[in-house]
């Protein structure tokens, strides 16, 4: 059992947003809170789904981060991979040297 702290980072189109938050809020017993922000995706492999993101030339994305333990990281990436098969759901971790609150 690995109990170090990492940062999953998603990276997931704007069409996915509400649905993603949605299922982040089901996964309770791994997910205690996440941080999102919109994002402006490249790339020869990023998809420009509408005529606006093809006049900007980038996508609109959404990044999600959560800082959680690794065992339960990879637990919610097999997760996604069965729910969310097929929508170029893009992920990596990141270790994480200290995390806390500041009150």
């Amino acid at each position: 059992m690995t109990t170090a702290s990492v940062c999953l980072i998603l990276i997931a189109s704007c069409q996915l947003r509400d649905e993603l938050f949605d299922y982040l809020g089901e996964q309770t017993d791994l997910v205690s809170g996440y941080t999102a922000s919109e994002a402006a995706g490249h790339g020869a492999s990023v998809r420009l789904h509408t005529a606006a993101e093809r006049v900007k030339g980038h996508a609109d994305q959404v990044t999600v981060r959560i800082i959680l333990q690794r065992d339960d990281a990879d637990r919610l990436i097999e997760r996604l991979r069965a729910s969310f098969a097929g929508t170029r759901l893009v992920y990596w971790i990141l270790p994480v040297t200290d995390f806390g609150t500041i009150d």
